[in-house]
This record gives structure tokens, C-alpha cells and sequence, in this order.
């Protein structure tokens, strides 16, 4: 009879480090990270589309230290469905961040009128950075999702 667990199809404790598109986890750990301390060290003017920011940074970045903790300890093991909940969290993860990526530059491009000052310019240099990153964490997110669609296509 056929085992119905995902033993083989993902990979568990120090093997995630190896490849991909687990590999992935260390550089969406260190753009999530630096969105939300870009985002948290600027002076809020525009606060709903900031908090939102914040929110989906700082929710990712407790939900990929979850996931990668089921990883690491081999959780991910103990059933079939592990690879569709690994598309499926970083597909929504991907989204979350395209939606909070735009809000962000455009929030960046209106404080452009106030960067003529050095405090002003600071604000302003920093919402760059963190718009750079949130997009750079949309892209590790969506290349996470297509190489784990491929794995769970070929599974």
C-alpha cells in the first residue's frame, strides 16, 4: 500500500538550508525584518497605509518563523497535504506583500515634498529602503511560491 505522508517530497531539519525553494527562508527572514524596522524607525504622517505595512510585515515575519520551525524540527513530515499548505501559505504570503508594497510607494512618493529638509529627507530615504525591501520580499515570496508549486506539482 502507498504512503500517503510527504516523506521525501519536503525536506526537514538542516536539509532546508540545502534547497530550494526552502533556502529561501533566511532572505525572506532579512526583508521581512528590515520592512518592518524601516517602516517602524520612520515618522508616521500617513498612518493606515503604514500600519497595514507593518501589520503584514510583522504577521509574516512570525508566520515564516512558525513555518520555518515546522521545518526544521520535521513536523512537515506527518501528512500529504504539507506541500499544498506550503504553496498556499506563500502564495498568501506573496499577496499580502504586493498589497502592502504599493500602499508603501505611494506613500514614499507623496512625502517626496517634504524631503527637501534633513529631517524630511531621512523620512524619506528610509520609506525608499523600506519600499526596496517589501517589494525584494514580494519576489522572494513569489519565487518561494513557484518553486513549491513545481515540488508539489511533481509530488
Amino acid at each position: 500500500m502507498a504512503s500517503t505522508t510527504s516523506s521525501g517530497v519536503l525536506p526537514s531539519g538542516c536539509k532546508i538550508l540545502c534547497k530550494m525553494p526552502d533556502l529561501l527562508f533566511i532572505p525572506e527572514f532579512v526583508a521581512g525584518g528590515l520592512v518592518w524596522t524601516l517602516v517602524a524607525s520612520t515618522e508616521v504622517l500617513i498612518p493606515n497605509p503604514q500600519g497595514w505595512v507593518m501589520f503584514v510585515s510583522i504577521f509574516c515575519f512570525v508566520m515564516t518563523t512558525i513555518w520555518f520551525i515546522c521545518f526544521l524540527s520535521g513536523i512537515n513530515q506527518n501528512g500529504s497535504y504539507w506541500p499544498t499548505l506550503d504553496v498556499a501559505y506563500h502564495f498568501i504570503a506573496a499577496a499580502l506583500y504586493l498589497s502592502a508594497a504599493v500602499p508603501e510607494a505611494l506613500i514614499t512618493i507623496e512625502l517626496k515634498a517634504i524631503a527637501v529638509n534633513p529631517p524630511g529627507l531621512k523620512i524619506y530615504r528610509e520609506n525608499i529602503a523600506a519600499v526596496v525591501m517589501a517589494y525584494v520580499a514580494t519576489l522572494l515570496y513569489t519565487v518561494h511560491t513557484i518553486f513549491s508549486a513545481i515540488r508539489w506539482k511533481s509530488s
